[in-house]
């Protein structure tokens, strides 16, 4: 039996043959062993010392046979540390109290004069209580962090724009309700931002949120990675998943290009929405959810209705509220803004910080389209950062379609080899909103080939 099995142990107890006894016992099996005959040193003792396990006396000499004091030291233990493991001993049998003590915090219950061999057995459970609450508590905090983490990589909304003015104003207003929203907006304008501004701002902000890119699940995977599935399902279900709706329970569930769910599965959703339950796959059980829902799509859902490829109920359903999205060139006052953002962003990350954008820079960057949106100018200024090699960005470090010049040259007649390359990058990196990995990947190249011929074209 490892030394350190049950790590740090304080007992509480008024009679000192007990202290004595459980001293001896469990320094073989402990980190450490503390005892205390008075419970009111209780708070001093847990604001000097970090316990896995306190063993608590139920009756004290002012209240021999009710156990009042024993829940009244229980509840302020765990108020110091709810992630203790608190395990009550008394001389007094009584089922009901030991009830009340489970229900009350306690994670066991222990009869004294005790067997040797079950009080370890019971402190051994308890331990391992403690490190699951321990390593639940770090999981929740690494997903608080990285929920920071990306709410800090977003950077907020930059809305200098009157149309950007009034999508603050409508989160501003609807954010703290539950009401269902539809963001609506071409790829690349931050419909996830909105998203993720919604929850922050939102009375479940403390609790998940759940993204879900209903365009890149496969089909036969929809209804798995919704609602969850239990053991043997299918083929290839080795065991109980939740879906994201559980997931998301007590938080904001964001699903991102609903319009790709196939018709079969918005009539689920539709139910899942009115009941609030969900039904994993191959099982009859239901399970209760609570979600705030956030949608969005790039497609004008309105005209799918009418083409009977998207359900009008379950439109009504998800847009209680709309928000709509305008592209980067109907807001071009944000596109200076949006550039000192990405700029000090991606300045900081690798390291170039200080650089600057000349007037004729800006001028040309707030006159080019931005066909890719927000999207597109985060990458553009990311690439030009990560390739410059002096302190300032120049036009020529951008990769910006040429006015009045087609995108797509490689048809052409007469086009040489080079110009069907520098072309066939151009349209790849056009599609893609300026994204390397994604660009690199359809033209079957490794990103630093691709940023070679980047450099070698001057796109």
């Amino acid at each position: 039996m490892p030394l350190n099995r049950l790590g740090n142990i304080l007992v509480i107890d008024d009679d000192p043959d007990v202290l004595l006894a459980a001293r001896l016992f469990l320094k073989q099996h402990a980190g450490e062993v503390s005892v205390e005959k008075n419970p009111a040193a209780i708070p001093e003792l847990m604001k000097n010392g970090k316990y896995d396990i306190i063993l608590l006396d139920m009756n004290f000499t002012r209240d021999t046979g009710s156990g009042q004091e024993g829940f009244y030291w229980l509840d302020r233990i765990l108020e110091h540390d709810p992630l203790v493991v608190v395990v009550l001993i008394t001389a007094y049998g009584d089922v009901d109290m030991a009830v009340r003590a489970i229900k009350a915090g306690a994670s066991d219950f222990v009869l004294k004069p005790w067997q040797n061999e079950k009080l370890l057995a019971t402190l051994s459970a308890a331990m391992s209580l403690r490190r699951s609450r321990a390593e639940i508590e770090q999981l929740r905090s690494r997903g608080r962090q990285l929920g920071e983490d990306l709410d800090h990589r977003f950077g907020g909304l930059i809305a200098g724009s009157a149309a950007m003015r009034e999508v603050l104003g409508t989160i501003e207003k609807v954010a703290g309700t539950d009401a269902n929203i539809l963001i609506l907006g071409e790829n690349g304008t931050g419909k996830e931002l909105v998203a993720r501004e919604l929850h922050r701002r939102s009375n479940r902000a403390q609790e998940p949120f759940i993204s879900v890119d209903l365009g890149a699940v496969p089909a036969g995977l929809f209804e798995s990675e919704l609602f969850g599935h239990v053991r043997g399902a299918f083929t290839d279900a080795r065991g109980d998943r939740a879906g994201r709706f559980e997931t998301a329970s007590g938080g904001t569930l964001f699903l991102d290009e609903i319009a790709n769910l196939p018709p079969e599965l918005q009539v689920k959703l539709l139910a899942v929405l009115q009941n609030r339950v969900v039904t994993r796959i191959g099982s009859n059980a239901v399970t209760p959810i609570d979600i705030r829902l956030i949608s969005a799509t790039n497609r004008p859902l309105a005209e799918l209705t009418e083409g009977k490829h998207f359900r009008p109920d379950l439109l009504y359903r998800i847009n209680t509220v709309e928000i709509h999205l305008p592209p980067l060139r109907e807001r071009r006052e944000d596109i200076a803004l949006l550039i000192e953002h990405f700029v000090s962003h991606y300045g900081g990350k690798y390291q170039k910080t200080g650089m600057r954008i000349p007037p004729s820079t800006m001028a040309r960057l707030e006159r080019y389209d931005w066909p890719g949106n927000v999207r597109e100018l985060e990458h553009a200024v990311e690439r030009a950062l990560i390739l410059s090699d002096e302190d300032v960005l120049r036009p020529e470090d951008f990769f910006l379609a040429a006015p009045g010049k087609p995108a797509d040259r490689s048809a052409q007649p007469g086009a040489k080899l080079a110009e069907v390359e520098r072309a066939a990058i151009q349209k790849a990196l056009a599609k893609h909103g300026g994204n390397i990995t994604q660009t690199a990947r359809e033209l079957g190249l490794t990103r630093t080939a691709l940023y070679r011929r980047i450099q070698k074209y001057d796109l």
